[in-house]
Protein backbone atom coordinates (compact mmCIF):
# COMPACT_ATOMS: atom_id res chain seq x y z
CA UNK A 1 0.00 0.00 0.00
CA UNK A 2 2.97 2.57 0.78
CA UNK A 3 4.47 1.70 -2.72
CA UNK A 4 1.10 2.52 -4.02
CA UNK A 5 0.34 5.65 -2.81
CA UNK A 6 4.29 6.68 -3.07
CA UNK A 7 3.56 5.88 -7.24
CA UNK A 8 0.37 8.26 -6.84
CA UNK A 9 1.78 11.01 -5.26
CA UNK A 10 5.00 10.85 -7.72
CA UNK A 11 2.43 10.43 -11.07
CA UNK A 12 0.10 13.56 -9.21
CA UNK A 13 3.17 15.58 -9.46
CA UNK A 14 3.96 14.56 -12.61
CA UNK A 15 0.40 15.48 -13.72
CA UNK A 16 -0.23 18.51 -11.98
CA UNK A 17 3.29 19.66 -12.85
CA UNK A 18 4.23 22.71 -15.11
CA UNK A 19 2.57 21.67 -18.39
CA UNK A 20 -0.63 20.92 -17.43
CA UNK A 21 -0.67 24.84 -15.49
CA UNK A 22 0.80 26.22 -18.21
CA UNK A 23 -1.83 24.53 -20.67
CA UNK A 24 -4.52 25.52 -18.34
CA UNK A 25 -3.85 29.40 -17.72
CA UNK A 26 -2.68 28.90 -21.90
CA UNK A 27 -6.24 28.39 -22.45
CA UNK A 28 -7.58 30.73 -20.41
CA UNK A 29 -5.25 33.82 -22.10
CA UNK A 30 -5.64 32.14 -25.34
CA UNK A 31 -9.98 32.93 -24.63
CA UNK A 32 -9.46 35.62 -23.20
CA UNK A 33 -7.86 37.56 -26.36
CA UNK A 34 -9.77 35.58 -28.85
CA UNK A 35 -13.19 36.97 -27.01
CA UNK A 36 -11.44 40.29 -26.48
CA UNK A 37 -11.77 39.88 -22.28
CA UNK A 38 -15.58 39.42 -22.57
CA UNK A 39 -14.79 38.25 -18.72
CA UNK A 40 -14.71 41.87 -17.99
CA UNK A 41 -16.78 43.81 -20.52
CA UNK A 42 -20.03 41.40 -20.09
CA UNK A 43 -19.49 40.67 -15.94
CA UNK A 44 -22.32 43.32 -14.97
CA UNK A 45 -24.78 41.45 -17.78
CA UNK A 46 -23.71 38.10 -16.03
CA UNK A 47 -24.32 39.00 -12.61
CA UNK A 48 -27.55 40.13 -13.80
CA UNK A 49 -28.32 37.43 -16.06
CA UNK A 50 -28.15 34.96 -13.55
CA UNK A 51 -30.87 35.90 -11.66
CA UNK A 52 -33.42 35.82 -14.67
CA UNK A 53 -36.11 33.69 -14.84
CA UNK A 54 -36.15 31.35 -17.72
CA UNK A 55 -39.11 31.48 -20.23
CA UNK A 56 -41.84 28.44 -19.90
CA UNK A 57 -41.22 26.89 -23.56
CA UNK A 58 -37.01 26.76 -23.26
CA UNK A 59 -35.88 23.31 -23.79
CA UNK A 60 -33.39 22.28 -20.08
CA UNK A 61 -34.34 21.01 -16.36
CA UNK A 62 -33.09 23.54 -14.47
CA UNK A 63 -33.06 27.64 -14.49
CA UNK A 64 -30.04 29.94 -15.41
CA UNK A 65 -29.70 30.03 -11.52
CA UNK A 66 -30.06 26.50 -10.65
CA UNK A 67 -27.08 25.49 -13.28
CA UNK A 68 -25.05 28.01 -11.52
CA UNK A 69 -25.77 26.70 -7.98
CA UNK A 70 -25.14 23.31 -9.01
CA UNK A 71 -21.28 24.25 -10.42
CA UNK A 72 -21.13 26.45 -7.26
CA UNK A 73 -22.32 23.35 -4.96
CA UNK A 74 -19.43 21.39 -6.56
CA UNK A 75 -16.37 24.17 -6.41
CA UNK A 76 -16.86 26.25 -3.28
CA UNK A 77 -15.90 23.08 -0.85
CA UNK A 78 -12.88 22.77 1.43
CA UNK A 79 -10.84 23.94 -1.07
CA UNK A 80 -12.17 27.26 -0.28
CA UNK A 81 -11.29 27.09 3.82
CA UNK A 82 -7.99 24.31 3.21
CA UNK A 83 -6.55 25.12 0.11
CA UNK A 84 -6.28 28.64 0.37
CA UNK A 85 -4.90 28.06 3.63
CA UNK A 86 -2.21 25.70 1.96
CA UNK A 87 -1.51 27.98 -0.73
CA UNK A 88 -0.62 30.42 1.43
CA UNK A 89 1.01 28.81 4.10
CA UNK A 90 3.41 27.09 1.50
CA UNK A 91 3.18 29.82 -1.05
CA UNK A 92 3.48 32.94 0.89
CA UNK A 93 0.22 35.76 0.30
CA UNK A 94 2.05 36.39 -2.96
CA UNK A 95 0.57 32.93 -3.97
CA UNK A 96 -3.28 34.60 -3.52
CA UNK A 97 -2.33 37.22 -6.10
CA UNK A 98 -1.77 34.59 -8.61
CA UNK A 99 -5.22 32.86 -7.33
CA UNK A 100 -6.49 36.19 -8.86
CA UNK A 101 -4.60 35.81 -12.27
CA UNK A 102 -5.85 32.19 -12.80
CA UNK A 103 -9.10 33.45 -11.82
CA UNK A 104 -9.58 36.35 -14.21
CA UNK A 105 -8.35 34.34 -17.18
CA UNK A 106 -10.48 30.92 -15.81
CA UNK A 107 -13.31 33.10 -16.39
CA UNK A 108 -13.02 33.30 -20.13
CA UNK A 109 -12.23 29.20 -19.71
CA UNK A 110 -15.32 28.54 -17.53
CA UNK A 111 -17.56 31.20 -20.32
CA UNK A 112 -16.04 29.02 -23.31
CA UNK A 113 -17.36 25.50 -21.55
CA UNK A 114 -20.35 26.62 -21.21
CA UNK A 115 -21.00 27.58 -24.94
CA UNK A 116 -19.81 24.42 -25.99
CA UNK A 117 -22.18 22.34 -23.30
CA UNK A 118 -25.44 24.06 -24.37
CA UNK A 119 -24.30 23.77 -27.99
CA UNK A 120 -23.76 20.05 -28.06
CA UNK A 121 -25.75 19.09 -25.64
CA UNK A 122 -28.35 16.58 -26.17
CA UNK A 123 -31.82 14.85 -24.84
CA UNK A 124 -31.40 11.62 -23.27
CA UNK A 125 -33.75 8.51 -22.49
CA UNK A 126 -35.07 10.00 -19.51
CA UNK A 127 -36.16 13.64 -21.38
CA UNK A 128 -33.21 14.82 -19.23
CA UNK A 129 -30.23 17.11 -20.96
CA UNK A 130 -27.76 15.58 -21.05
CA UNK A 131 -24.07 17.37 -22.00
CA UNK A 132 -20.28 18.56 -21.02
CA UNK A 133 -16.98 17.61 -22.78
CA UNK A 134 -18.11 14.41 -23.46
CA UNK A 135 -19.96 15.50 -25.62
CA UNK A 136 -18.75 18.61 -27.60
CA UNK A 137 -15.63 16.22 -27.66
CA UNK A 138 -17.94 13.69 -29.66
CA UNK A 139 -20.10 16.13 -31.41
CA UNK A 140 -17.85 18.85 -31.76
CA UNK A 141 -14.53 17.72 -31.75
CA UNK A 142 -15.23 14.52 -33.63
CA UNK A 143 -12.89 12.69 -30.88
CA UNK A 144 -15.02 9.96 -29.18
CA UNK A 145 -12.77 8.23 -27.91
CA UNK A 146 -11.74 11.57 -25.91
CA UNK A 147 -15.23 12.00 -24.73
CA UNK A 148 -14.75 8.58 -23.45
CA UNK A 149 -11.60 9.22 -21.98
CA UNK A 150 -12.65 11.78 -19.77
CA UNK A 151 -16.21 9.91 -19.00
CA UNK A 152 -14.25 7.69 -17.93
CA UNK A 153 -11.84 9.96 -16.16
CA UNK A 154 -14.74 11.62 -14.44
CA UNK A 155 -16.63 9.22 -13.48
CA UNK A 156 -14.04 8.08 -11.19
CA UNK A 157 -12.50 11.27 -9.80
CA UNK A 158 -16.18 12.21 -8.41
CA UNK A 159 -15.65 9.02 -6.00
CA UNK A 160 -12.13 10.83 -4.80
CA UNK A 161 -12.15 14.94 -4.42
CA UNK A 162 -15.63 15.08 -4.85
CA UNK A 163 -16.89 12.59 -2.13
CA UNK A 164 -14.46 10.52 0.21
CA UNK A 165 -12.35 13.48 0.49
CA UNK A 166 -15.24 16.05 1.21
CA UNK A 167 -16.84 13.16 3.57
CA UNK A 168 -13.71 12.44 5.90
CA UNK A 169 -13.12 16.91 5.77
CA UNK A 170 -16.86 17.14 7.59
CA UNK A 171 -16.27 13.99 9.85
CA UNK A 172 -12.58 15.40 11.00
CA UNK A 173 -14.68 18.23 11.56
CA UNK A 174 -17.20 17.19 13.34
CA UNK A 175 -15.15 15.05 16.03
CA UNK A 176 -12.56 17.74 16.76
CA UNK A 177 -15.60 20.45 17.21
CA UNK A 178 -18.61 18.54 18.84
CA UNK A 179 -16.99 15.02 19.52
CA UNK A 180 -18.80 13.55 17.24
CA UNK A 181 -18.23 10.11 16.16
CA UNK A 182 -16.94 9.54 12.29
CA UNK A 183 -19.16 6.28 11.67
CA UNK A 184 -21.74 8.36 12.77
CA UNK A 185 -21.04 11.26 10.50
CA UNK A 186 -20.75 8.79 7.92
CA UNK A 187 -23.99 7.67 8.43
CA UNK A 188 -25.64 10.70 8.11
CA UNK A 189 -24.12 12.05 5.50
CA UNK A 190 -24.80 8.77 3.24
CA UNK A 191 -28.06 9.04 3.80
CA UNK A 192 -28.39 12.84 3.33
CA UNK A 193 -27.02 12.74 -0.21
CA UNK A 194 -28.91 9.57 -1.48
CA UNK A 195 -32.08 11.57 -0.63
CA UNK A 196 -31.12 14.48 -2.73
CA UNK A 197 -29.41 12.59 -5.36
CA UNK A 198 -32.04 10.00 -6.13
CA UNK A 199 -34.30 12.75 -7.22
CA UNK A 200 -32.01 13.80 -9.89
CA UNK A 201 -30.71 17.21 -11.24
CA UNK A 202 -33.77 18.90 -10.87
CA UNK A 203 -33.82 18.48 -7.08
CA UNK A 204 -30.34 18.57 -6.76
CA UNK A 205 -30.89 22.18 -8.57
CA UNK A 206 -33.36 22.78 -5.85
CA UNK A 207 -31.66 22.24 -2.88
CA UNK A 208 -28.08 23.95 -4.17
CA UNK A 209 -30.38 26.89 -4.94
CA UNK A 210 -31.37 27.78 -1.90
CA UNK A 211 -27.46 25.62 0.34
CA UNK A 212 -25.34 27.47 -1.60
CA UNK A 213 -26.40 30.89 -1.07
CA UNK A 214 -27.01 30.30 2.55
CA UNK A 215 -23.78 28.66 3.46
CA UNK A 216 -22.14 31.36 1.25
CA UNK A 217 -23.51 34.04 3.05
CA UNK A 218 -22.65 32.80 6.68
CA UNK A 219 -19.11 32.15 5.73
CA UNK A 220 -18.15 35.50 3.69
CA UNK A 221 -20.29 37.87 6.67
CA UNK A 222 -17.87 36.11 9.25
CA UNK A 223 -14.86 36.60 7.05
CA UNK A 224 -15.93 40.36 6.88
CA UNK A 225 -16.88 40.68 10.45
CA UNK A 226 -12.71 39.93 11.05
CA UNK A 227 -11.82 42.62 7.90
CA UNK A 228 -14.07 45.22 9.56
CA UNK A 229 -11.89 44.08 12.88
CA UNK A 230 -8.45 44.56 11.30
CA UNK A 231 -9.54 47.09 8.66
CA UNK A 232 -6.03 49.09 9.50
CA UNK A 233 -3.83 45.84 8.75
CA UNK A 234 -5.99 45.36 5.48
CA UNK A 235 -3.88 48.33 3.11
CA UNK A 236 -0.56 46.24 4.43
CA UNK A 237 -2.22 42.12 3.45
CA UNK A 238 -2.61 43.72 0.10
CA UNK A 239 0.51 45.55 -0.28
CA UNK A 240 2.02 41.95 1.09
CA UNK A 241 0.11 40.44 -1.60
CA UNK A 242 1.14 41.81 -4.44
CA UNK A 243 4.93 42.30 -3.30
CA UNK A 244 5.60 38.60 -2.57
CA UNK A 245 4.05 38.18 -5.73
CA UNK A 246 6.97 38.75 -7.44
CA UNK A 247 9.98 38.87 -5.05
CA UNK A 248 8.93 35.90 -3.02
CA UNK A 249 8.30 35.46 0.81
CA UNK A 250 11.06 35.96 3.79
CA UNK A 251 11.58 33.00 6.46
CA UNK A 252 9.74 33.68 9.48
CA UNK A 253 8.19 31.92 12.28
CA UNK A 254 6.91 28.72 11.86
CA UNK A 255 6.60 29.86 7.75
CA UNK A 256 9.30 28.34 5.67
CA UNK A 257 9.69 30.89 3.38
CA UNK A 258 8.59 30.71 -0.45
CA UNK A 259 10.10 31.43 -4.10
CA UNK A 260 8.06 33.38 -6.76
CA UNK A 261 7.91 30.14 -8.11
CA UNK A 262 6.41 28.37 -5.38
CA UNK A 263 4.14 31.43 -5.04
CA UNK A 264 3.27 31.05 -8.84
CA UNK A 265 2.81 27.28 -8.63
CA UNK A 266 0.72 27.11 -5.75
CA UNK A 267 -1.48 30.10 -6.53
CA UNK A 268 -2.06 28.48 -10.08
CA UNK A 269 -2.67 24.59 -8.78
CA UNK A 270 -4.95 25.76 -5.67
CA UNK A 271 -6.74 28.19 -8.06
CA UNK A 272 -7.82 25.93 -10.45
CA UNK A 273 -8.90 23.36 -7.70
CA UNK A 274 -10.63 25.90 -6.49
CA UNK A 275 -12.95 27.39 -9.00
CA UNK A 276 -12.38 24.02 -11.81
CA UNK A 277 -12.37 26.41 -14.90
CA UNK A 278 -11.05 23.94 -17.66
CA UNK A 279 -11.30 20.95 -15.81
CA UNK A 280 -14.65 20.40 -17.65
CA UNK A 281 -16.82 19.63 -14.38
CA UNK A 282 -18.46 22.70 -14.67
CA UNK A 283 -19.90 22.26 -18.33
CA UNK A 284 -21.54 19.44 -17.25
CA UNK A 285 -23.85 21.40 -15.26
CA UNK A 286 -24.44 24.31 -17.60
CA UNK A 287 -25.91 22.19 -20.09
CA UNK A 288 -28.74 21.45 -18.06
CA UNK A 289 -30.01 24.87 -17.67
CA UNK A 290 -33.20 26.26 -19.15
CA UNK A 291 -32.17 28.14 -22.04
CA UNK A 292 -31.98 28.07 -26.27
CA UNK A 293 -28.73 30.64 -25.80
CA UNK A 294 -24.97 28.60 -25.83
CA UNK A 295 -24.08 32.12 -24.60
CA UNK A 296 -26.41 33.15 -22.04
CA UNK A 297 -25.37 30.50 -19.88
CA UNK A 298 -21.95 30.76 -20.73
CA UNK A 299 -22.05 34.07 -19.37
CA UNK A 300 -24.06 32.54 -15.86
CA UNK A 301 -21.40 29.86 -15.71
CA UNK A 302 -18.48 32.16 -15.72
CA UNK A 303 -19.72 34.23 -12.75
CA UNK A 304 -19.08 31.01 -10.46
CA UNK A 305 -15.19 31.49 -10.74
CA UNK A 306 -15.66 35.18 -10.02
CA UNK A 307 -17.75 34.15 -7.25
CA UNK A 308 -15.60 31.31 -5.88
CA UNK A 309 -12.63 32.63 -6.37
CA UNK A 310 -12.41 36.67 -6.41
CA UNK A 311 -14.84 36.79 -3.68
CA UNK A 312 -14.91 33.20 -1.56
CA UNK A 313 -11.06 32.32 -2.22
CA UNK A 314 -9.51 36.28 -1.44
CA UNK A 315 -12.02 36.56 1.44
CA UNK A 316 -10.24 33.09 3.05
CA UNK A 317 -6.82 34.81 2.35
CA UNK A 318 -6.78 38.22 3.24
CA UNK A 319 -8.42 36.81 6.94
CA UNK A 320 -5.49 34.71 7.25
CA UNK A 321 -2.85 37.64 6.10
CA UNK A 322 -4.45 40.13 8.37
CA UNK A 323 -4.92 37.80 11.77
CA UNK A 324 -1.33 37.04 11.02
CA UNK A 325 -2.48 33.20 11.24
CA UNK A 326 -0.75 32.72 8.13
CA UNK A 327 2.63 33.08 9.66
CA UNK A 328 1.92 31.21 12.81
CA UNK A 329 3.57 27.67 12.40
CA UNK A 330 -0.10 26.08 12.71
CA UNK A 331 -0.75 23.20 10.77
CA UNK A 332 -2.67 23.60 7.25
CA UNK A 333 -5.57 21.85 8.22
CA UNK A 334 -5.77 24.74 11.50
CA UNK A 335 -4.78 27.83 9.94
CA UNK A 336 -8.67 28.74 8.53
CA UNK A 337 -9.76 28.39 12.01
CA UNK A 338 -7.09 29.59 13.92
CA UNK A 339 -7.43 32.83 11.87
CA UNK A 340 -11.46 32.32 12.88
CA UNK A 341 -10.49 32.10 16.56
CA UNK A 342 -8.36 35.07 16.70
CA UNK A 343 -9.97 37.41 14.59
CA UNK A 344 -13.71 36.64 16.68
CA UNK A 345 -14.61 36.69 20.09
CA UNK A 346 -15.30 33.17 22.22
CA UNK A 347 -16.27 30.57 19.85
CA UNK A 348 -17.98 32.22 16.93
CA UNK A 349 -14.78 31.98 15.11
CA UNK A 350 -14.42 27.90 15.16
CA UNK A 351 -18.25 27.21 14.53
CA UNK A 352 -18.18 29.29 11.61
CA UNK A 353 -15.13 27.53 9.75
CA UNK A 354 -17.40 24.57 11.15
CA UNK A 355 -20.27 25.25 9.97
CA UNK A 356 -18.39 26.24 6.38
CA UNK A 357 -16.42 23.37 5.91
CA UNK A 358 -19.63 20.97 6.91
CA UNK A 359 -21.94 22.42 4.08
CA UNK A 360 -19.15 23.53 1.43
CA UNK A 361 -18.09 19.66 1.73
CA UNK A 362 -21.73 18.19 1.81
CA UNK A 363 -22.81 20.53 -1.33
CA UNK A 364 -19.38 19.52 -3.26
CA UNK A 365 -20.52 15.73 -2.41
CA UNK A 366 -23.79 16.53 -3.93
CA UNK A 367 -22.90 18.10 -6.81
CA UNK A 368 -19.64 15.81 -7.81
CA UNK A 369 -22.73 12.96 -7.63
CA UNK A 370 -24.23 14.96 -10.97
CA UNK A 371 -21.39 15.27 -12.58
CA UNK A 372 -19.92 11.73 -11.98
CA UNK A 373 -23.77 10.37 -13.13
CA UNK A 374 -23.68 12.25 -16.01
CA UNK A 375 -20.12 10.88 -16.78
CA UNK A 376 -21.11 7.50 -16.19
CA UNK A 377 -24.48 7.79 -18.28
CA UNK A 378 -22.67 8.88 -21.50
CA UNK A 379 -20.39 5.52 -21.06
CA UNK A 380 -23.36 2.76 -19.89
CA UNK A 381 -26.75 4.62 -20.24
CA UNK A 382 -29.50 5.70 -18.20
CA UNK A 383 -29.85 2.26 -17.05
CA UNK A 384 -26.49 2.66 -14.90
CA UNK A 385 -27.54 5.92 -13.37
CA UNK A 386 -29.78 4.49 -10.12
CA UNK A 387 -26.72 1.72 -9.10
CA UNK A 388 -24.53 4.57 -9.62
CA UNK A 389 -25.82 7.01 -7.38
CA UNK A 390 -26.25 4.47 -4.69
CA UNK A 391 -23.10 3.20 -4.69
CA UNK A 392 -21.76 7.26 -4.74
CA UNK A 393 -23.88 7.65 -1.43
CA UNK A 394 -22.25 4.17 0.31
CA UNK A 395 -18.75 5.99 -0.61
CA UNK A 396 -19.58 8.93 1.49
CA UNK A 397 -20.16 6.41 4.31
CA UNK A 398 -16.85 5.04 3.90
CA UNK A 399 -15.21 8.12 3.59
CA UNK A 400 -15.65 9.54 6.48
CA UNK A 401 -14.03 7.01 8.33
CA UNK A 402 -11.19 6.12 6.12
CA UNK A 403 -7.36 7.62 5.95
CA UNK A 404 -7.34 9.78 2.95
CA UNK A 405 -3.84 10.15 1.96
CA UNK A 406 -3.46 7.60 -1.00
CA UNK A 407 -7.32 9.32 -1.49
CA UNK A 408 -5.88 12.56 -1.89
CA UNK A 409 -2.95 11.64 -4.13
CA UNK A 410 -5.56 8.81 -6.55
CA UNK A 411 -7.69 11.81 -6.87
CA UNK A 412 -5.40 14.68 -8.37
CA UNK A 413 -4.29 12.49 -10.59
CA UNK A 414 -8.01 11.66 -11.78
CA UNK A 415 -8.50 15.27 -11.62
CA UNK A 416 -5.37 16.12 -13.59
CA UNK A 417 -6.49 13.63 -16.39
CA UNK A 418 -10.15 14.99 -16.78
CA UNK A 419 -8.30 18.19 -17.51
CA UNK A 420 -6.39 17.45 -20.30
CA UNK A 421 -9.17 16.22 -23.31
CA UNK A 422 -11.06 19.25 -22.26
CA UNK A 423 -8.87 21.57 -22.68
CA UNK A 424 -7.60 19.77 -26.14
CA UNK A 425 -11.51 20.34 -26.97
CA UNK A 426 -11.43 24.13 -25.98
CA UNK A 427 -8.45 24.84 -28.19
CA UNK A 428 -10.07 22.58 -31.21
CA UNK A 429 -13.32 24.61 -30.77
CA UNK A 430 -12.20 27.80 -30.02
CA UNK A 431 -13.12 28.73 -33.40
CA UNK A 432 -17.10 27.82 -32.48
CA UNK A 433 -16.92 29.75 -29.26
CA UNK A 434 -15.73 33.33 -30.77
CA UNK A 435 -18.39 32.88 -33.71
CA UNK A 436 -20.96 31.90 -30.56
CA UNK A 437 -20.20 34.41 -29.29
CA UNK A 438 -19.84 36.86 -32.58
CA UNK A 439 -23.23 36.08 -33.16
CA UNK A 440 -24.26 36.27 -29.96
CA UNK A 441 -23.22 40.22 -29.52
CA UNK A 442 -24.26 41.58 -32.51
CA UNK A 443 -27.89 40.16 -32.48
CA UNK A 444 -27.74 41.62 -28.75
CA UNK A 445 -26.67 44.97 -30.35
CA UNK A 446 -29.14 45.01 -32.63
CA UNK A 447 -32.25 44.26 -30.06
CA UNK A 448 -30.58 46.86 -27.70
CA UNK A 449 -30.60 49.97 -31.23
CA UNK A 450 -34.26 48.48 -31.68
CA UNK A 451 -35.39 49.61 -28.76
CA UNK A 452 -32.98 52.49 -28.30
CA UNK A 453 -35.13 54.04 -31.46
CA UNK A 454 -37.60 56.47 -30.73
CA UNK A 455 -41.31 55.52 -32.26
CA UNK A 456 -41.84 57.49 -35.33
CA UNK A 457 -44.38 60.74 -35.11
CA UNK A 458 -47.74 60.49 -36.56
Amino acid sequence: MEQLNAFLAAASGYVWGIPLLVLLVGTGILLTVRLRCIQVTMLPHALRETFVKPKSNEAGDVSHFEALMIALAATIGTGNIIGVATAISVGGPGALFWMWVTAAFGMATKYGEGVLAVKYRVVDENGEMAGGPMYYLERGLGQKWLGVTFALFGSIAAFGIGNVVQANAVAGNLKETFGIAPWITGVVLALLTALVILGGVKNIGKISGWMVPIMAVVYVSGCLAILARFAGEIPNALALVFHDAFTGSAAAGGFMGATIMLAVQKGVSRGVFSNESGMGSAPIAAAAAKTSEPCEQALVSMTGTFIDTIIVCTMTGLVLIVTGAWNSGAEVSALTKSAFDIGLPGSYGGYIVSFGIVFFAYSTIIGWGYYGEKCIEYLLGVKALVPYRLVFAMAVGVGAVVKLELVWNFSDVMNGLMAVPNLIGLLGLSGVIVAETNRFLAEKAGRESAVAQPEPAE
